[in-house]
This record gives C-alpha cells, structure tokens and sequence, in this order.
C-alpha cells in the first residue's frame, strides 16, 4: 500500500483545470507523499501553480514516462468523473503506467486489481472503493457520546466539504485540541491512509460504517466527519447515513459563492440557505429522537473571485444565512474554530 516516501504522479489528462480534477487538486493540498509531476498534455511545461491554485510547485508534463523519468513511483488516477467508472480512453495511460512498474492508486469504481494479476514484486494496486468487512446496521450509539462531532453539509458534490474538514482539522490540532478526521471519500482516504469509502458501502450498512468509524474515535475531542454529496442532489444517497452515524453535535454548511443551482443538473435550484440549513437540522433531530445539531457556520468556496469580490460573497452569504461565513482556503479557519467554541 502506499507508503509515505513514495514518489506520486497524477493523472489527470485534460482536467487540470476543471472540477472534475478534485482527487488531483486535493493530493496536491494535503498528501504528505511527493508529487513527482502531474500528467496533462493541455498545459505541460507549465507548472501547477500556473494553471490552478496549488500549495507547492509541481511540474506539469506531456507523457507517463516523463513522469517516471521525474522519479514517480506511483501513478494516481486525479480526476472524478461523472459516475465515478474508468474511461475506456485512460486504459491505455494505466497499461503503460502498470507497465513502467508504477504502482496505482484508483479511487474509482471500477476494482484494477483483476485487470493486473501479475505485478511486479513490490508494485501493488489500491482500489480504494471496496466495501470494509464485518459491517452492520447503525444502532444510533454515537448520540450518547460527550464530544463534539462535525459533519460537513454541502449545496452541492464538489464544493469543498473535504477542504473545509481537512482545514479546521488542522486548525484543531494546531491549537492543542484532540482532534480526528473521518475520511469517507476517495481522497480523503488517499491523503490519511485510512476511512471508509461510503459511496462503495451497501446502502443496508452505510450509518453502521459511519458509526463504527465514529465510535473508534470517541476518545477524541472533536471528530470530524468529511461529508459526501448533498440532501438535494438526485445522484447521492449519503447524507442520511451521515446524519445516523455521526450523531452530529455540530454542522458546517459548505456552498460556493454565486451558485445557484447544481452545476451539472442546472435545473436543479439550490434553496435559500436558511430554509436548507433548518432542513438539515430537522432531519438530523427526527422530531426531537435524537439531539438537534447546530449549524455554526457556512465555508464558503470563493476560488476563481478577486479578494474584493470574495468578500462581498462572504458578507452576502453571512447576511442570507444568519452565520459567520469565511473561505477556509483564503481566511483561514479561526471563523470556524470559534464557531465550534475552540
């Protein structure tokens, strides 16, 4: 499995500048491995840094070889499509990538491993989205637990929710505060090494394998919960699970600025905030069954705007929903921390 000395290469071939790169862009921010190259012959030449907003200087190339001539010991698949399933185009990068001896990280649907029965020694492939064993239904144990438990809520798939948990998760940390992230997506789970791919759990057992991961953490203080999809999008089921596993005691609402609508079904509005915020709430209390989680906050997704623009957002999106709002990326995370009463 991965290893943290291993050199990475990203994959993602005519993305880098979309969103549909987020596994590529949140390795960049977060992974502690090395990024050897990132692989888009659109901008190769060029360095990330030009191209997207990146925290480290990471050269851009052409060709799968380049990348291991730079040293990559592990080939990542950075980009999510629609669907989450292997384009039947990228077969041919991952075949020659197999075979320079690369390693793979694959946090899609479709399992490599089958495809790839003879690996070299010591070269191995992680299919990130396969089912943990030994699961169960959720029984609601995490509401009796005494520490404050976040759950990232978003508008949309893709707005951040990760970002902001791994944000205020470091914040936490940083200030002393006994603080774990539950990783629950592909690159959640590629940057901590650890976490469950929910989106790959049987529907059956997906609140009992939020719980159980919940519960493996009660010692902590504040466990922070990454959340998935969104409670408006027709395409995730997750958000139920979520709230029954987690048992929230607190929720950030993750948005970005400007949007009113999901990106890629524009006829889907997104309610006002407050209206969406209080749908949340209500759901995660069920009349009154379990405690009613407080949303504290909103992230707000602000890339792409100038720092005048942003903050006219953010006063805008604080004003519609009654909450201290801020970007973590561009503020910070001391709105939130303070928020969270850390």
């Amino acid at each position: 499995m991965l290893e943290r000395s291993q050199k990475l290469a990203i994959y993602v071939e005519g993305e880098l500048a979309g969103p549909s790169a987020k596994m590529g862009s949140g390795i960049l921010r977060y992974s502690p491995n090395e990024v050897a190259a990132v692989i888009d012959s659109t901008f190769a030449g060029q360095d990330v840094r030009e191209v997207i907003d990146s925290p480290r200087s990471v050269p851009v190339v052409a060709t799968i070889a380049e990348a291991k001539a730079l040293g990559a010991d592990v080939f990542v698949l950075g980009v999510a499509p629609p669907g989450g399933h292997i384009p039947e185009e990228w077969f041919s990068a991952i075949d020659e990538a197999i075979g320079l001896g690369m390693s793979l990280v694959n946090g899609l649907h479709d399992q490599l491993n089958p495809r790839y029965p003879n690996l070299k020694p010591g070269q191995w492939i992680w299919d990130i989205r396969i089912e943990p064993e030994g699961l169960g239904t959720a029984n609601g144990d995490s509401a009796r637990l005494k520490n404050k438990r976040l759950l990232l809520i978003g508008t949309d798939m893709a707005i951040g929710k990760m970002t902001a948990g791994l944000e205020i998760y470091r914040g936490a940390r940083d200030k002393g505060v006994r603080t774990e992230f539950i990783a629950t997506g592909q690159i959640g789970i590629t940057i901590m090494g650890k976490g469950i791919p929910l989106d790959a759990v049987r529907v059956d057992y997906a609140g009992g394998a939020v719980e159980r991961e919940v519960l493996s953490v009660a010692y902590a203080d504040l466990v922070i919960v990454e959340g998935q999809g969104a409670l408006l999008h027709p395409g995730s089921t997750a958000n139920l699970p979520l709230l029954r596993g987690t048992c929230p005691t607190h929720l950030i609402l993750c948005h970005r600025a400007g949007q009113e609508h999901l990106l890629r079904l524009p006829d889907i509005k997104i309610p006002p905030l407050r209206d969406y915020i209080k749908l949340y709430e209500d759901l995660g209390e069920v009349c009154g069954t379990f405690p009613r989680p407080a949303t504290v906050a909103v992230a707000l997704n602000t890339a792409g705007l100038s720092a005048d623009e942003a903050k006219a957002e953010i006063d805008a999106v604080s004003k519609e929903s009654g909450l201290p709002t801020a970007d973590p990326i561009r503020d910070g995370v001391e709105v939130f921390l303070q928020a969270l009463g850390i």
